[in-house]
Order: structure tokens, then C-alpha cells, then sequence
């Protein structure tokens, strides 16, 4: 045992002395190809500075710009401690002839002004535009790029067309979405209606405390690059069992139970899908026009996959630019949030394999940016398909000029059952023949104090509540308040990529529930994973701009929002949904009385009816590949 822990010791010291050298040589490199100016004080047109750093090559030639903009920490100095992160990023991008940019939004950090999530002015974004191709060594040329909340704001911002935004690379983007066509998430905030619980947690773990310390005004870069070794303003709150926490009624009060901040949780809480509030900040809309050639990046395990996609197909279909229409492109990765560059040979997501999902990002991307950028002729366009797409169960990369493939036939599936789908042991079924026979359904409680628990799926920032990916969910198929309808086991595989589009009729004895529907991959061995999952708030189902309750036992039909995925469904699998009135704490829980359930201790159970008969055909349809 001596001797193991002498050797693990010096591993650990060996780790140690690499890491120290690889910071330092990172830096050092950087140093040698490029100027750097850390902390410059960029003015926005109202007098507040943006905390900006600044790499660019050691050259007299004019250089176009990578702008990263961000309400995250990228200080160098965290704990008393060099990080290499954004050293890393600009030593890629300064190589490669470009200017590194990159900046705290308003009232973030070293950045002054008040921050407001996705409501900081648009003008920020242009003014900083403006900064830089005025640089008398910029080229007037600037391409954006970021993950998650570095790539939010850049889809609004486009739509101010300044002249020097020539390209950009939104990645994980969906909370800067707020409608496209039926989607009306609102920044992920929303999802049929259903609030997604990824943002109190989120905000708990980054926002900054009005009684935060402030660098005073007029500060010099000299004084913000010392002060910056010492106080990098992020915060640090105390952990919080979020599997816990989530449980606090009411729904409102959540941040304060944790002692969290809570001031901006508190305004949105309050917004209903299509209040007004939505249209006044930073998010972008249908209505918003963007002639900006752009590079996006999906994850199929991703908190707004569906709504990302619509707006790529938005953009082709609706542009008004021929030329900017010509040059969107896609990519749809098999991965978690901003997962992009962690595959691996065997990349595993959640519990399942889907093989080597592997793709060349960096060079695409810098490809990309030379083309639109540098303005060279390289080949891009001929080896960059349309939309790259990653396949699931067949374990592989696919292209297509359109989205879904050409070749995609929507093929619809009905339930069946002799009424009691409830449960993997029941008798639930999926056929591809419309029944003919009537007063057909299946029942199930929702009592949403006993909610049925989120397993797996694309979820995002919600600490030790719901890991996401794909997870067994037989365990989960034996509640019996979750309705199971599976096809046969396939007699030959098929490849369902595109859209899902569900319908399901529904009776009730309350006057708002909501439906919630997966999508599932059964193997043989009777391994069920998740392959998508949505939800819809029934007040919401003829739209987002009115509430219409139900009324006791009277059937309504309730079109959910659309799932979408690319997987393989191989022979001898089943294809399979599963149907309950929750996915806590993915989604928020519908308390079930018809009120703002925001403001809500009390609840009421559900007894839901699920119809499936010649007048009431609940189904899915699915985007089926034909061969």
C-alpha cells in the first residue's frame, strides 16, 4: 500500500507540474503572436463601459474580428489563479489570423450598468460592433461565437443588420429564442406553455446581488487589471440540494426558500406566454428579420432542440436576402448542452451509446470564418453539407440539403388499448390502422403532489434535480398514473428523423391539467430509453394569446408541441410514447385548479381520460426516412 501511494503521489504532482507548464506555455505562446490589452472599457452610447479584452496578431495588416460576448466569468484571474480558458480561445483564433474580442454584458462582472437576463439593450451588441471596426486594425469584418447564454443575444442583434456583423455561430441557442411560428418558449422559459424549471436554478448559481461590491466609476484599465488578481466579482452561494429544493410551493417563492436573489425570477414568474414584456428585450421573434450568414449548432439533448431547428427553417424559407438565405447551415450533434466537442469514440449520453459521434467543429468553423470573414475562396461550400445530422441507433453522421431529409414520408401511428394502457405491463399499444370502434380510453391520476419524476432528457442547469440524456425508463413505466403504448416488436428497422407531431383527445373532472408525452427506443432485452419529451398547459391549446378551461368530462383535443429527433429504431425494437400530466422537475407542475398556479400552495387532483376511438383518434406521427 506504501508504494501504491507513493506512485499515486507522484502522478498527482506530475499532473500537477503539467498543468502549471501547459498554463503557462498557453500564455506564453499567446504572448508571442499577439498584442493583448485586458480590461479596455468599451463605451456604449449612454455612457456605461463593457469589461472587454482584447487579443489580436502582431501584424500591420488590418485583421477581421471573432467576437465572443458573454454574462459569463472569463477573468483570468479566479481564486488567486491564472485560467487559461479564454487564453486557449484566442491563442485558436490570433494563429489563425484573427482578433480575439471578448466582453462581460452590461452590469456583469467588470462591466458596469444594471444586468437583466436577455433585457440588456440591443444597442450594446451594435455599439460594440461599431467599437470594433472602427479599430484602425480592424478589417471591418466580425463573426460572433458562443455556447448557451454566449450565444442568446446574438439572433436579436443580427436583426439590427449592422454592416460589420458578417457572420455568426449561435451553439445551444434556444434561450435567445422567444417565438417561431407555434413555438412560443420564450427563452426556454416556456415549453407548451409549462414553465421549464432550468431558470431559478440557473440564475440561483450566477446572478449577481444588487448589494454586490462595484468597482467605482472612472476606474482606470491600470487599476482593473490589478484589482482583477484579487476580486474576480463572481458569485459563490452556498450549494442547494435542488432534488429538494424544486418541491417548494409556492412556485414563486422558490429563489427565496434557497436564499437566493430573486428579483428578476420574480418579474418573469409572473409573465404568461405571450405577455408583452417578452417582445421588449433581448430575445428574437419570427417578425425580426436576419440577413447574417450563420453556422448553427443543435443537440438532440438539448433544452430547446424543436424551436432551434424551426428557426434555421424559418430563415431559409422566409429570408428576404437571397444571399443570406444561401448561407445558413446546420449541424445536430447527438449530445448534452453545449456537448458538442465531448464526443468521443464511444460517446455515452446519460446510459446509452451512440458510438462515435465525432466531427471536425474547429475546422469547419474557422472554414466558415475564412470564407465569410478573410473573404477566401476555400472549399467550404463543396465539403459542408446543408445540415449535418447525427443518426442515433444506426450510430452515424448523415447530410441533407433541407430539414427533415427530402425522402422523410410523415407516417401516423393511433393508440389502442382495451383500457388499461397504465404501466409497461399493460395492454397499450401502437398501430399503424385507425381504430374503428368507439368510447375507447384509458385513465390515470395526476395528483400533483405525487408528480411523476423527470428521468433523463435535454435538460440543462438544474444541479443534482435531472440528469440529462437518455435513461432507462422501465422503472419509471411502472407508475401506474403513466399511460404505455408500444408498436410490435419491428419486423424491420426505420429511421424516424424530423418533426413528431402528436395529438391526443382528453377529458378531465378539472378545468387545466397539462399532457406530457416521450418518445421512447425499446431494445429487446426490454431497455427503454428516451428520445425525446414535450409538454402542453391544456388552457393553452388554441393558443398562447387567450386561456380557454375545460369543462367536466367533456373531450378536448390537445395538440402538444413537436418533439423531433433523427434515430434509428432498429429490428426487433419498439417504438413506444409514454403519456402522464407531469415531468417534474423537468417541467413545473400544474397544480390542476385553473389559477396562476405561480402563486399557489394548494392543489387538486386530476382524473384524466385519454380517448382513442373512430371519433377520437389520439395518435403521433412520425417522420419516417422511406428507403
Amino acid at each position: 500500500m506504501k508504494k501504491l501511494y507513493n506512485i499515486s503521489t507522484l502522478i498527482f504532482i506530475l499532473f500537477l507540474s503539467y498543468n502549471v507548464n501547459s498554463q503557462e506555455d498557453i500564455l506564453s505562446k499567446l504572448k508571442e503572436i499577439a498584442f493583448v490589452d485586458q480590461k479596455v472599457m468599451m463605451p456604449m452610447r449612454d455612457g456605461i463601459r463593457l469589461a472587454t479584452d482584447v487579443y489580436r496578431p502582431k501584424t500591420d495588416e488590418k485583421v477581421p474580428i471573432i467576437f465572443s460576448r458573454t454574462p459569463y466569468n472569463f477573468n483570468s484571474w479566479v481564486d488567486g489563479k491564472e485560467k487559461t480558458r479564454a487564453y486557449q480561445s484566442a491563442y485558436q483564433a490570433v494563429k489563425r489570423g484573427y482578433a480575439y474580442v471578448i466582453q462581460n454584458e452590461r452590469g456583469r462582472y467588470f462591466s458596469e450598468g444594471e444586468w437583466d437576463i436577455l433585457g440588456v439593450p440591443l444597442t450594446d451588441g451594435f455599439d460594440a460592433f461599431s467599437w470594433m471596426s472602427d479599430q484602425d486594425w480592424s478589417n471591418g469584418k466580425i463573426g460572433t461565437i458562443g455556447c448557451s447564454s454566449t450565444a442568446e443575444w446574438q439572433m436579436a442583434v443580427a436583426a439590427l443588420d449592422h454592416p460589420s456583423h458578417a457572420a455568426m455561430v449561435p451553439q445551444g441557442f434556444g434561450a435567445g429564442v422567444g417565438r417561431i411560428g407555434d413555438y412560443y418558449e420564450q427563452g426556454n422559459w416556456y415549453r407548451g406553455g409549462v414553465e421549464q424549471l432550468l431558470f431559478p436554478s440557473w440564475l440561483y448559481g450566477v446572478e449577481h446581488d444588487k448589494f454586490k461590491p462595484r468597482i467605482p466609476s472612472g476606474a482606470t484599465q491600470d487599476d482593473l487589471i490589478r484589482i482583477s488578481r484579487f476580486y474576480d466579482l463572481a458569485p459563490k452561494n452556498p450549494k442547494v440540494d435542488w432534488a429538494e429544493a424544486f418541491n417548494h410551493l409556492p412556485l414563486q417563492d422558490l429563489l427565496k426558500s434557497v436564499n437566493g436573489k430573486k428579483e428578476i425570477f420574480d418579474k418573469m414568474i409572473r409573465r404568461k406566454p405571450n405577455d408583452p414584456a417578452w417582445y421588449k428585450g433581448g430575445l428574437y421573434h419570427d417578425d425580426m428579420e436576419i440577413n447574417i450568414p450563420s453556422f448553427w449548432f443543435v443537440s438532440w439533448y438539448d433544452v430547446a432542440t424543436s424551436p432551434n431547428i424551426a428557426l434555421f427553417n424559418h430563415l431559409r424559407n422566409n429570408g428576404k436576402d437571397s444571399k443570406a438565405v444561401d448561407n445558413q447551415y446546420l449541424v445536430i450533434a447527438p449530445t448534452l448542452h453545449c456537448g458538442f466537442k465531448r464526443a468521443t469514440e464511444n460517446t455515452i449520453v446519460g446510459q446509452r451509446s451512440v458510438g462515435d459521434a465525432r466531427l471536425n467543429y474547429d475546422e469547419q468553423i474557422y472554414s466558415w470564418f475564412d470564407l465569410m470573414l478573410k473573404g477566401e475562396e476555400n472549399d467550404f461550400k463543396e465539403k459542408t453539407p446543408r445540415v449535418q445530422y447525427y443518426t442515433m441507433g444506426s450510430n452515424k453522421w448523415q447530410s441533407s440539403e433541407i430539414w427533415p431529409p427530402e425522402n422523410t414520408e410523415m407516417t401516423t401511428f393511433y393508440l389502442s388499448s382495451n383500457g388499461n394502457a397504465n404501466t409497461l405491463n399493460g395492454d397499450g399499444k401502437l398501430t399503424s390502422i385507425r381504430r374503428k370502434v368507439d368510447n375507447k380510453s384509458d385513465s390515470f391520476s395526476y395528483d400533483p403532489m405525487s408528480p411523476v419524476k423527470s428521468n433523463g432528457g435535454g435538460v440543462c442547469c438544474q444541479g443534482n434535480a435531472v440528469e440529462g440524456g437518455a435513461f432507462d425508463q422501465q422503472e419509471v413505466e411502472l407508475n401506474e398514473n403513466i399511460l404505455v403504448y408500444s408498436t410490435m416488436p419491428l419486423k424491420n428497422g426505420i429511421e424516424v428523423t424530423g418533426f413528431i407531431n402528436s395529438s391526443l383527445y382528453l377529458s378531465s373532472d378539472v378545468k387545466d391539467t397539462d399532457l406530457t408525452i416521450k418518445l421512447i427506443d425499446v431494445y429487446p432485452d426490454g431497455r427503454a430509453f428516451n428520445i425525446d419529451e414535450t409538454i402542453q398547459r391544456v388552457r393553452y391549446r388554441e393558443g398562447y394569446d387567450k386561456e380557454v378551461f375545460m369543462e367536466n368530462d367533456k373531450v378536448y383535443k390537445v395538440d402538444l408541441t413537436p418533439m423531433s429527433t433523427s434515430n434509428f429504431f432498429k429490428k426487433g425494437h419498439q417504438i413506444r410514447i409514454e403519456i402522464s400530466s407531469s415531468n417534474f422537475p423537468r417541467f413545473a407542475r400544474n397544480l390542476n385548479t385553473g389559477g396562476n398556479n405561480y402563486d399557489e400552495i394548494k392543489s387538486v387532483t386530476a382524473n384524466n381520460k385519454i380517448h382513442h376511438s373512430k371519433k377520437y383518434p389520439s395518435s403521433i406521427t412520425l417522420p419516417i426516412i422511406k428507403k
